[in-house]
């Protein structure tokens, strides 16, 4: 099912960019973003609708002049202001990010974002720690945002991105509502994503229960932390990963998929590289992304190895609470996918919830309106994990 709605399709000729804005426009309610300037990069778009280069640049001009405001601001001792302005730098930056290949653009660009968001945070946000997780003989960035008040032994969310998000997104649409009604949040850049990815060439992988038990392992020595009570969630892509840690790492108390993926990775990139191939702008999904993820060299390449990528034999031995919610208009994973997912899950304590346009939050990942789905998931996980709020 598509949407008639401008909001939803931005670009009604052209998913690709649509898709795009679309997530970034969902950043609104977190005051990452602000939807007049979204407006005016849109409407540059739309004039340069068939030049490769106009995404990049467009959202790089609007964060540049952002960043010069949050600099000034910063310079005058307007701190707070300035916190704003370089955290909607920060989103611009990295939606800027989001088309170009591997390479020193690309990673120029990623360290202008995280220069803003760390800014920003640092001035908005004094309470969110930036840590390092060990993690084989390296290690994977986070932020630890804890609880309201610093309470001892509070419940703990885990949380991983998807194929082409980051931390910084993560923490500011989910972290900050769960530390107000009492969980600290570890948001982290698995193998493949973000930061990870971007400046330590760290890759994904079949087996993310690695990548899992080290969060795990790390926040549980956290005086903050109530090891009996740390929730492990993921979105999008991560609708494989935090499955899969579920299934092998028991020691977390529960699972939340906030946005499947598809059930069948493997059939669905045959879908996009066709779709990569004729008809470009009909997928979210670029031909360099999944390759650079998986730290391969082609889509064929990546359509023989995400055949490791299934629940299919793992689902089951999952025995701790779920929860996965999506969106009934979600374009990129179906319904039925998530309810593949659940109907796998091995747990007797599983749970589904899918959103209608009447809900609000119906598209992937909920985007178009996410703060129902955080909701929904914060008051799952006050009630599994038995939070105070």
């Amino acid at each position: 099912m598509t949407s008639n709605s401008s909001w939803i399709d931005h670009f009604p000729e052209d998913f690709t960019r649509s898709n795009a804005i679309l997530v970034t426009k969902g950043m609104a309610p977190y005051g990452a973003v602000a939807l007049g300037e979204i407006d005016i990069v849109g409407q540059r778009l739309s004039e340069r609708p068939d030049d490769k280069d106009a995404w990049w640049q467009e959202w790089t001009a609007m964060a540049a002049k952002i960043e010069t405001r949050a600099d000034e601001a910063a310079k005058e001792g307007r701190s707070f202001t300035a916190g704003n302005y370089y955290i909607r730098a920060g989103n611009y930056y990295f939606t800027a990010d989001r088309p170009v290949p591997p390479g020193e653009l690309k990673f120029d660009l990623y360290r202008k974002a995280l220069r803003c968001f760390h800014a920003g945070f640092e001035r908005r946000y004094p309470e969110m720690e930036r840590v390092e997780v060990p993690y084989e003989n390296v290690s994977l960035p986070a932020y630890f945002l804890p609880a309201a008040g610093r309470p001892a032994g509070a419940p703990t969310v885990v949380l991983f991105d998807g194929l082409d998000n980051c931390k910084e997104m993560s923490v500011l649409f989910a972290g900050l509502e769960f530390s107000k009604r009492g969980f600290n949040t570890l948001a982290i850049d698995g193998p493949g994503q973000g930061e990870a990815l971007r400046l330590r060439n760290i890759r994904t992988r079949y087996d993310y229960e690695v990548a899992g038990t080290a969060a795990y392992n790390y926040v549980s020595r956290r005086p903050e932390v109530d090891p009996s009570r740390i929730a492990i969630m993921a979105y999008s892509l991560g609708g494989y990963y935090a499955p899969r840690i579920a299934a092998f790492e028991h020691r977390y108390a529960a699972c939340v998929v906030f946005g499947s993926c598809a059930w069948d990775i493997h059939a669905m990139q045959i879908k996009r590289k066709r779709l990569i191939d004729t008809d470009p702008k009909r997928t979210s999904q670029s031909s360099f992304q999944f390759p650079w993820v998986l730290g391969l060299a082609s889509m064929d390449e990546v359509i023989e190895e995400v055949r490791r990528y299934s629940l299919a034999d793992c689902a089951g031995k999952i025995s701790c609470p779920f929860l996965v919610t999506h969106g009934i208009n979600d374009r990129l994973a179906s319904a039925e996918d998530a309810r593949l997912l659940y109907e796998a899950v091995g747990s007797r304590d599983k749970n589904i919830r899918i959103f209608t346009p009447d809900d609000g939050g119906s598209e992937h990942c909920h985007v178009d309106n996410r703060s129902v789905g955080v909701d929904y998931v914060a008051d799952w996980l006050t009630v599994t994990l038995q939070a105070g709020n």
